[in-house]
């Protein structure tokens, strides 16, 4: 599949923006994406491709906070390019796209064609003509070395199997003073929602219950630091912050999973098993008046010189 990295804005600004990309292309080199045969990778793409319908509902409100809270950490200066990998609805790349000005230029990329469909919608709402957002596989994605004076990935790294691979890829990408911004899950996710949905989950479809989630592996600042330093990247500043998304009702939570990466398993369920496992999950954070979750987060930040 090519690159769609000639789409314009709007008919008005064709001649211009199809020369700067034009330009852009040439520098990062497009490439033709292969096919994803990677069952993993398959899997990512058909779990957010569903999620996305609800992906940007309010009680998901944290996707967007964190993506502007990673980009406020780059303090990008204006004319920057950046790199965003595992984009989704463009929490994080339309943020950077407002930094960087209309003399930078922003590239996202994700495998769910459906998230990136609502990226690009709202980038055209906010008259961003600065920010792409194309299907790719960020462990593939084919730009040349130094191309970005940025890169980030925000919630994306640990999809990927060997993320010391990834991060020298993302490392690769860097210009030299280019700075590398990673923001994962830290512990707890979603608590006590996700406890309460995983055992309504083993009561109905023991089958599909998940032993270990793909983030767990760097829920911590110090496992965080060590895969970067295993990476070959020294001095980055590691930063724990905890936080909670508000639910108005527990049909919030709901909401939350439909929205995120439980879809899959929300996915492989008779409508009358996924009735019992939604009526179970809620009825426990009822009991508990549950009236929030906890979103905590790691941020990593490093600079290449």
């Amino acid at each position: 599949m090519r690159h769609d990295y000639f789409t314009v804005a709007d008919d008005h600004a064709i001649s211009r923006q199809a020369a700067e990309r034009l330009q852009m292309a040439a520098f990062i080199g497009i490439y033709q994406m292969d096919p994803v045969n990677d069952p993993a990778k398959l899997k990512a793409e058909a779990t957010y491709n569903a999620a996305a319908d609800h992906f940007d509902d309010g009680p998901l409100a944290f996707w967007e906070r964190y993506g502007r809270r990673t980009v406020e950490r780059l303090l990008l200066t204006p004319g920057s390019s950046v790199l965003d990998v595992g984009c989704g609805s463009g929490a994080s790349a339309i943020p950077a796209a407002i930094h960087v000005g209309p003399q930078g230029r922003v590239t996202g990329i994700d495998l769910a064609e459906r998230l990136l469909i609502i990226a690009r919608s709202k980038s055209l709402a906010q008259n961003l003509h600065n920010v792409e957002f194309q299907r790719a596989d960020m462990t593939a994605s084919g730009y040349r070395d130094a191309s970005f004076d940025a890169v980030v990935s925000v919630f994306s790294l640990f999809f990927v199997a060997d993320m010391v691979a990834e991060v020298r890829e993302l490392w690769r990408m860097l210009r030299p003073g280019g700075k590398l911004a990673i923001t994962t899950w830290g512990p707890r996710m979603f608590e006590p929602g996700s406890e309460a949905f995983w055992s309504a989950v083993k009561e109905c479809r023991p089958d599909l219950v998940a032993t270990v989630s793909p983030w767990e592996r760097i829920t911590r600042p110090d496992r965080l630091r060590q895969l970067l330093s295993d990476s070959g990247i020294s001095g980055a500043e590691v930063t724990a912050e905890e936080g909670q998304q508000r639910l108005q009702s527990v049909e919030d939570w709901w909401t939350i999973v439909l929205g995120s990466g439980y879809r899959w398993t929300v996915e492989q369920m008779s409508d009358g098993e996924r009735a019992r496992v939604k009526a179970a999950n809620l009825k426990t954070l009822r009991e508990n008046a549950t009236t929030s979750v906890e979103t905590n987060v790691i941020y990593a930040m490093a600079q290449k010189i």
